[in-house]
């Protein structure tokens, strides 16, 4: 395909998945329909919007600000500039999470730093009698998550929040999970353009990447249930630091680190004891 071809050449990395997509939303066929009559041609306005779309990509516009969308989980949600992608390896979140509470348990939930719902709203939709509070400090970031509620149907169980991390709950909370800024402030600004497109606010984790983890640290001492679950996701060389926070407290156990599919220590769960 001439458009991944051309994306490949200015460096995006999978540009053949890409165009796959872009060429989807083009022309408002499916994917099935595309491999079924693959030498179809493309109307004037179909090969318009296409161009359109490639040349957004081709200034490495993330593909979900772009399409305004993002599978996650076994749902679909609303993306955009204000709020972080929500990406692969995340799910693992939802994974460990789904572990620390029962099926049927009428758990009550944290998302610290909601961004799109992604990882509350997925945990929500597989555990029916739990009810969550999804809270972010941008009000754009928290807009799109009441939106993707709304949408899923979960508005009823989901209480999307403003607020600077903890600062106006109460608890306490049966299960805390997180995707929080990790990234070192240096690095940001030599990230791939994709990387940089996201929020800020949700990528940058202070000088060392682990502010947030010692702002979460604290706050789950006072919010998390005694025999709660806590579920965080660490950069990809910070899982045994954000295990070293955690075990200094002397407040959890049955610590477990789940690895992503490059092999990384991405997630990092407890249990308050």
């Amino acid at each position: 395909m001439a458009v991944a071809a051309h994306l490949r050449k200015l460096g995006v990395e999978d540009g053949l998945g890409d165009a796959r997509l872009l060429l989807e939303e083009a022309t408002q066929l499916s994917r099935s329909d595309i491999i079924a009559e693959p030498d179809r041609l493309l109307t004037d306005e179909q090969a318009l919007a296409l161009e359109r779309l490639t040349d957004r990509r081709a200034a490495r516009e993330p593909v979900s600000h772009i399409l305004g969308r993002k599978g996650f989980w076994t749902l679909e949600f609303e993306t955009c500039a204000d709020v972080l992608t929500p990406r692969p390896e995340t799910e693992h979140v939802v994974e460990a999470a789904l572990k620390l509470i029962a099926p049927e348990a009428s758990a009550r939930i944290l998302d610290l730093g909601v961004g799109s719902g992604a990882i509350l709203l997925s945990v929500l939709s597989e555990r029916p009698n739990a009810w969550g509070v999804g809270l972010d400090r941008s009000v754009a970031a928290a807009r799109v998550a009441q939106r993707n509620a709304e949408r899923l149907g979960l508005s009823g169980r989901a209480s999307i929040m403003v607020g600077d991390w903890d600062a106006a709950l109460t608890g306490p909370f049966d299960l805390i999970m997180s995707n929080p800024p990790y990234i070192r402030s240096s690095i940001i600004d030599h990230l791939e353009p994709e990387v940089r497109a996201e929020p800020r606010l949700a990528l940058d984790g202070g000088a060392d990447g682990l502010c947030a983890y010692r702002r979460i640290v604290e706050s789950c001492a006072r919010l998390l249930a005694p025999g709660g679950g806590l579920a965080l996701e660490a950069g990809f060389d910070q899982a045994s630091e954000v295990l070293t926070l955690l075990s200094e407290t002397g407040l959890y156990s049955e610590f477990e680190t789940i690895f992503d599919l490059a092999g990384h220590a991405r997630i990092v769960s407890a249990r308050r004891v």
